[in-house]
């Protein structure tokens, strides 16, 4: 199972608390609002990302699972 972290950007308001939490997936940009370093949350960092998920104000912050296509075999 993939998952990716996503940002709804018209409900985040640049507290900035994401990456205090997880500098590991965002980073800010010069207003304090997250980019995300790396959309595919790692497994070793998905504890990190379901914490900025639940920390976050404006709940701004959803992981998503990535469904991946099946491959087709000829």
């Amino acid at each position: 199972m993939k998952l990716e972290i996503k940002v709804d950007p018209v409900a985040c308001d640049g507290y900035g608390h994401c990456a205090e939490v997880a500098p590991e997936i965002f980073s800010l940009d010069e207003w304090g609002y997250p980019i995300i370093r790396t959309p595919m949350v790692p497994p070793a960092l998905l504890a990190i990302a379901n914490l900025a998920v639940k920390q976050c104000p404006r709940k701004a912050l959803h992981l998503a699972q990535v469904v991946e296509a099946p491959s087709r075999r000829r």
